[in-house]
């Protein structure tokens, strides 16, 4: 999940693309560059350990789009297969 968060604070498509569930991933990310981000902070997480093949994270990462604050609260899905994190699906909150 962070690293997601740091690959869109950088508008690292190919990483964002490169971890993104095959079943759900888009052609391409589009980014705003009006967005200034200011952080990310993690409130639950459900799997992620060695044995689990699905995790949950919810979390809410701030920006700012022309100087006013805006709040990213979102449920993510995560699907691990052959060893690797991928980001299936999320519920904006």
């Amino acid at each position: 999940m962070r690293s997601r968060y740091s690959a869109f604070v950088l508008c690292d498509q190919a990483y964002l693309l490169a971890t993104w569930h095959e079943e759900t991933r888009p052609s391409k990310v589009r980014f705003n560059d009006k967005h200034r981000w200011l952080g990310l902070r993690i409130y639950a997480a459900d799997g992620g350990d060695e044995a689990d093949i699905i995790g949950v994270v919810e979390y809410v990462a701030r920006y700012k789009v022309d100087g006013k604050g805006h709040r990213l609260h979102e449920t993510s899905r995560f699907s691990k297969t052959g060893g690797r994190w991928y980001y299936l699906d999320g519920e904006h909150l």
